[in-house]
């Protein structure tokens, strides 16, 4: 069957110039090759060919508005219910200097998803963001029904993201518990931890049950510390693009945390990591995953776009 995908929107409007290319690569990710771009009453559509089934996958493409089947220039609209469990206002309504675009943290969660060893639609994965902020990759893993842990060295983003989740939760009406609380070993204080446990949430597939998120206000490096070896499915980390960060630059924080995030991540896992090329070359991130002992998979490419004057951002991703 043919299809025709109408890309959504961007309130970034860069973001918006490589939506297109973007998604063409995340389609291939999926198993998809786009065919032909195509103008149909001014609006641009990507084609490409794929059988019905596979549509419940590609409904979570990062910026799919909708799906059409295409027959000659006519468009019969196609009914592709993504995984999503909350409203979309639980990764708009936060608005502060630095977000990345939620556009781009649903893709690096995907691409991230496919390069593991499991099906998108039939685990609950448990998903790590090292370097997590505010928290955005965490709302996504949510909105897909899955379990998130975070790592944040900055207290105050920490402190920002329980006080949203809190109200979030409360306003939505959304049986929950939610404490912060300090975090220690051999009798040293690492840090705190914000726990959220989401309750009552209709049970969906291979997903059933509560949800938890976990938000660590910590040092990454000791992120083997926090908590067990191969504890989670996936780990996601959009690092930070300036060359000093509170513990280094990308490429020094990538160096030093990559042996305590490979330890957390189970057999069959995966690892992507988006970062600014302006930094480290591409080979240079490869080698660095490679060396921590994963394997990048062919087929996960093409994601390299511009941002602004001093970023351009590209993804990398590899399997234990």
């Amino acid at each position: 069957m043919k299809y025709a995908l109408l890309l959504a929107p961007s309130a970034n409007r860069v973001y918006t110039r490589s939506a297109a290319g973007l998604a063409s690569s995340e389609l291939k990710a999926f198993g998809t090759t786009v065919d032909e771009t195509v103008v149909l009453g001014g609006l641009s559509y990507l084609v490409f060919e794929a059988e019905p089934e596979s549509l419940a996958r590609l409904a979570n493409l990062s910026s799919a508005y909708a799906f059409f089947e295409l027959h000659g220039d006519m468009l019969k609209p196609v009914v592709a219910a993504p995984l999503d469990v909350f409203d979309d206002d639980l990764l708009t309504i936060q608005k502060y200097a630095g977000k990345t675009n939620e556009h781009f943290t649903k893709l690096l969660l995907n691409v991230t998803a496919l390069a593991s060893s499991w099906d998108l639609l039939g685990r609950k994965f448990v998903v790590l963001d090292p370097v997590a902020g505010r928290g955005t990759t965490l709302n996504q893993a949510l909105m897909y029904g899955w379990d998130a842990i975070g790592i944040e060295i900055d207290g105050k983003h920490v402190e920002a993201y329980a006080a949203f989740m809190k109200t979030y939760l409360q306003r939505k009406r959304i049986k929950h518990t939610a404490d912060t609380t300090p975090v220690r070993r051999d009798g040293r204080r690492l840090g705190r931890r914000f726990d959220a446990t989401i309750l009552g949430r209709e049970p969906r597939a291979a997903i059933a049950g509560s949800q938890q998120v976990t938000l660590f206000d910590a040092d990454t490096r000791e992120s083997r510390k926090l908590m067990k070896a191969h504890c989670v499915d996936l780990i996601v980390a959009d690092l930070p693009y300036n060359v000093v960060h509170k513990i280094g630059s990308p490429k020094q924080l990538l160096a030093e945390a990559l042996p305590g995030w490979v330890e957390l991540l189970r057999p069959g896992g995966a690892l992507g990591v988006s970062w600014n090329t302006h930094i480290a070359a591409r080979e240079q991130a490869v080698a660095l995953i490679e060396e921590a002992g994963l394997k990048v998979p062919e087929g996960f490419d093409g994601f390299e776009h511009w941002v602004d004057q001093g970023i351009t951002r590209d993804i990398v991703v590899a399997r234990k």
